[in-house]
C-alpha cells in the first residue's frame, strides 16, 4: 500500500477500501484485524450484550426493575445507557461490556455520560463473566476503585435486596 493510498485511509476519504488495504493499515499500527458478518436483513451486534442484560435482569428483585436503552436527555444526542434501575428513592444507570478491551476508553465514555446525564445516579459497569475479562479487570481494578468503588458481590446484595447499591461498581454475569 502506498503511503498515500493508507493517508487517504485514515482519513475516511479512500471510497472503497478492501479488506486487504484494511488489514494492512491495521497491522502496521500494532492492530489485529478481525472480521464478523451479519445477516443482510437485521443486523445485531450487540448480540452478546442482551445475554448479558438478561443475567442481569434476572438477579433483581422487587421493585427494582430494567429499562433497557434509556437514551440520554439531550436532542439528537446518539448516546443511551444500556439499562437503567430505580428502587423508587435511588437510581442506577447500566453499562454492559461483552468484552472489556480499553478500559481508559470504557472509563471516559461513562464519565461523560454521567457529566452529561443528571438522573445517571450510580454506575453498574456490567461485564460478561470471561476469563479474558476476570483478566483485565484484575489487572485494572486499582485504576477503576474511584470510579467504581464497590465490587461485585455488593453491587449483587443490594440488587437481590431489591435496592440500588449506595456506590456505583463493578459486576460480572
Amino acid at each position: 500500500m502506498s503511503a498515500s493510498q493508507l493517508t487517504r485511509l485514515e482519513r475516511g476519504r479512500l471510497a472503497l477500501p478492501t479488506l486487504e488495504q484494511v488489514c494492512r493499515a491495521a497491522r502496521a499500527v500494532g492492530l489485529r484485524p478481525w472480521l464478523k458478518l451479519y445477516p443482510d436483513d437485521v443486523p445485531v451486534r450487540d448480540s452478546a450484550q442482551l445475554p448479558l442484560l438478561a443475567r442481569f435482569e434476572a438477579l433483581l428483585a422487587p421493585p427494582l426493575r430494567l429499562r433497557r436503552e434509556v437514551p440520554m436527555p439531550i436532542a439528537s444526542d446518539p448516546r443511551a445507557w444500556d439499562g437503567r434501575i430505580t428502587d423508587g428513592e435511588r437510581t442506577a444507570s447500566i453499562e454492559g461490556e461483552a468484552r472489556l478491551d480499553d478500559v481508559q476508553a470504557v472509563s471516559r465514555r461513562i464519565e461523560l455520560k454521567v457529566r452529561d446525564d443528571p438522573d445517571a445516579g450510580v454506575v453498574i459497569l456490567l461485564l460478561n463473566r470471561t476469563a479474558h475479562n476476570r483478566r483485565v479487570l484484575a489487572a485494572h481494578r486499582e485504576a477503576l476503585r474511584g470510579q467504581f468503588p464497590l465490587d461485585g458481590a455488593a453491587v449483587a446484595q443490594a440488587l437481590r435486596r431489591g435496592r440500588v447499591p449506595p456506590a456505583s461498581g463493578i459486576l460480572l454475569r
